[in-house]
């Protein structure tokens, strides 16, 4: 059933220019670090016929398990890998997948992890986990029980930009044990009153804790660093994203790698001997267009920056 729901459901986002951005072409070699349902990665397989292939990569078994469905008219084109994109170079070492004409990182969270009942929908009653890979140890339950009051304060405006997070942290604090998404919910509700708003007020929250708990920023950093190394020259690197936090990550280092010098402001000789590694494909983020957010409202925030190999 969960199969089921995933595939018909998950909408890409920004699809025609995810292909455009990728300059996808027949015989090409493309990696989706986040491969969720395969929908990206079909629409790459499809344009990259005769003879392209795929890497895929997942921190989720579910959605490596559900890509392998979706995409097997293509099979023989792509390999499926369950490992954490912060692993990006070895996984393409181990597998000789080096170097390619593009790099899609789309990290929005996909309509099968909201719906798998690991507590990201703060709308469905679920245990507090938001592992996007079950075998890891940490959990978002861990950090609301655990974690002091100050440095839960600092992970929620860190994170979430969360601007009431003491008052979030001190409420949760005074509340715990917190166990499932609705008790939370409940809780930070309580601890700020209700907002007359398209969100709910605890989706900071949520969000803050969902990427503490996957090292999201850092693996996108770390990622990003390796992807320059794996694309050939004239390769794409096309970032996906949903938030400001991954999107000024992905912004400053396209803007880095396209400097000649990145010596600190004021340096009076330049001392770092940095190359150009990306030119910057399209100088303001591409958005969604009307049409795209009101047949899938879930694309409204989504950004997409594109660098270039030279």
């Amino acid at each position: 059933m969960i199969k089921e729901m995933a595939t018909s459901r998950h909408i890409p986002v920004l699809l025609e220019e995810t292909m455009d951005a990728l300059n996808v072409q027949p015989g090409g070699r493309y990696i989706d670090c986040t491969v969720g349902s395969g929908g990206h990665a079909a629409a790459i397989l499809e344009r990259s016929t005769p003879g392209g292939q795929l890497l895929g990569i997942d921190a989720d078994p579910t959605a490596i398990e559900i890509a392998q469905e979706r995409l097997a008219p293509y099979r023989g084109s792509f390999l499926l890998v369950n490992d954490n994109f912060k692993r990006l170079e070895d996984i393409c070492k181990t597998y000789n997948f080096w170097p390619v004409h593009g790099i899609l990182f789309d990290l929005g969270l996909s309509s099968l992890q909201l719906e798998n009942g690991r507590g990201f929908s703060l709308r469905r009653d679920a245990p507090l986990d938001m592992r996007f890979d079950p075998r890891q140890n940490l959990t978002a339950t861990d950090l609301v029980n655990t974690l002091p009051e100050q440095e839960l304060a600092d992970l929620l405006e860190r994170y979430g930009e969360e601007h009431r997070s003491h008052q979030i942290a001190r409420h949760i604090v005074q509340n715990r044990p917190i166990k499932t998404t609705v008790q939370l919910a409940a809780v930070v509700e309580e601890a700020v009153g209700p907002v007359r708003s398209r969100l709910h007020v605890a989706t900071k929250t949520f969000q803050a804790l969902r990427i503490a708990v996957n090292h999201e920023l850092e693996n996108l950093e770390l990622a990003l660093k390796q992807a320059v190394n794996l694309l050939g020259f004239g390769g794409r690197l096309v970032v996906i994203s949903f938030h400001s936090l991954e999107d000024r990550i992905a912004k400053q280092f396209l803007h880095r790698e396209s400097q000649d010098c990145i010596c600190p402001p004021g340096t009076p000789v330049c001392i770092c001997d940095h190359k150009p590694t990306l030119k910057v494909v399209a100088k303001k983020a591409i958005r969604p267009s009307l049409a795209e957010r009101i047949s899938n409202p879930r694309s409204r925030s989504a950004k997409m920056r594109v660098g270039e190999r030279v």
